[in-house]
């Protein structure tokens, strides 16, 4: 049994959604999540998260560790984020209603991912009650939709994943799979992100007169059309890699030549492509277009150099992944449908950077970033009784 109280939890779901929390705003979450974990002697501590250079940001992350009785025994950190994205405008009820309908949770990251955050909070709870030989690492984190994922970035500049052996984050893994995929679901991977941060430079001049200037606009369009069309990485596991421009700006003067551009580009790697890699690529697509503007590719820039998401891929056989599929067949009564996850998050950071096998599993839902976002209230459940279900295999 896994101790694992439907009420109890779905309880915990509406508290949470009905607390906003957009990224960089989440203090009141994080207190929230402090006092549920103080209330039953976890021993929270708070994390705090600064980035004082490009976004100002102060907040703080929530830890609670629970430790086992073997020093040899493995740590299992179990990841979720406390943020959502900004809220919606065109909801036609309170974004952050808690409301249960058919089954369903509606409201703001309901899905993304305060549904996983209940998951891991309530398991964590239930592995508190067992006798451990290995510990658990609970890491409720800021900022995960924001620009930077600065709280998952923190626990690892400051250390916290050195001596953690496997991840498990409990985002909504099908929504967002490479493949058409149902829970129970273990996506075991993912790919990276680059954003190509493009300045083109040509020549203004009289708009009655544009051939004795150089259009950056139109250079720019051109580039970016080079860029959207760039041949990109393949991965048996992650699929093929991508491209979008998202950004072109330039020009603005009324009869007058534009002289610079703006363009930026969202590529997604696979396993084998590198920074410099995909540096290179733009650069010769580029230089094959042989336009007058000058043109120069950096990517976006952020707090620290080493501030990527890296692609990841999990071996399948793996303790965890074998715990996660004993646990879903306990639960559910089905094998787990394996997958990988089509774009990025604080996984990539735990399954790169941290180097950790790293498995995302979290309750499903629809409209995830949108109005009417809601995750099924089930799923919620199911992912709590798996973790404990798998923490037990993998811990006692």
């Amino acid at each position: 049994m896994t101790d694992v109280d439907p009420e109890e939890i779905i309880d915990l779901l509406q508290d949470l959604v009905r607390i906003p929390s957009p990224y960089f705003e989440e203090h009141e979450c994080a207190e929230f999540v402090y006092e549920w974990l103080a209330e039953r002697d976890l021993d929270p501590t708070y994390h705090h998260v600064s980035e004082p250079e490009i976004t100002e940001y102060e907040g703080d992350n929530v830890i609670a560790r629970l430790e086992g009785s073997d020093p040899d025994a493995p740590t299992l950190l179990l990841n979720a984020h406390m943020d959502t994205v900004k809220l919606v405008e065109a909801w036609d009820e309170d974004p952050c209603s808690g409301r249960i309908e058919d089954g369903k949770l509606y409201g703001q990251g309901a899905c993304d991912m305060k549904g996983g955050l209940a998951s891991v909070l309530v398991a964590f709870a239930a592995l508190a009650e067992r006798d451990l030989k290995g510990d658990v690492l609970l890491t409720a984190v800021v900022d995960e939709e924001g620009p930077y994922g600065l709280g998952t970035d923190r626990l690892i500049r400051d250390g916290y994943t050195d001596d953690v052996d496997m991840a498990v984050v409990t985002e909504p893994g099908p929504v967002l799979a490479q493949e058409d995929l149902e829970n129970p679901a273990l996506l075991l991977g993912a790919r990276g992100r680059f954003l190509y941060d493009v300045t083109i430079t040509g020549e203004a001049a009289h708009g009655s007169q544009p051939y004795k200037g150089v259009n950056a606009v139109v250079d720019a369009g051109m580039v970016a059309d080079a860029l959207d069309n760039l041949a990109v990485g393949s991965h048996p596991k992650l699929g093929d890699g991508s491209t979008c421009p998202i950004l072109l700006e330039g020009g603005s003067q009324t009869l007058s030549v534009p002289e610079s551009a703006h363009l930026m580009v969202d590529r997604h790697v696979v396993v084998g492509e590198t920074e410099a890699g995909v540096r290179a690529d733009a650069e010769e697509a580029i230089d094959a277009l042989d336009i007058e503007s000058e043109v120069a590719v950096s990517f976006r820039d952020a707090p620290d150099p080493d501030m990527t998401y890296g692609p990841y891929v999990t071996d399948e056989d793996h303790p965890l992944v074998g715990a996660l599929q004993s646990a879903s067949r306990t639960v559910t009564g089905k094998p787990p449908a394996l997958g990988y996850f089509a774009s990025v998050g604080d996984f990539n950071y735990l399954g790169d950077r941290a180097d950790l096998p790293t498995v995302i599993v979290g309750p499903d839902g629809e409209n995830i970033h949108s109005a009417g976002e809601f995750v099924y209230t089930d799923e919620v459940i199911e992912v709590a009784e798996m973790l404990v279900a798998a923490g037990e295999e993998l811990l006692c």
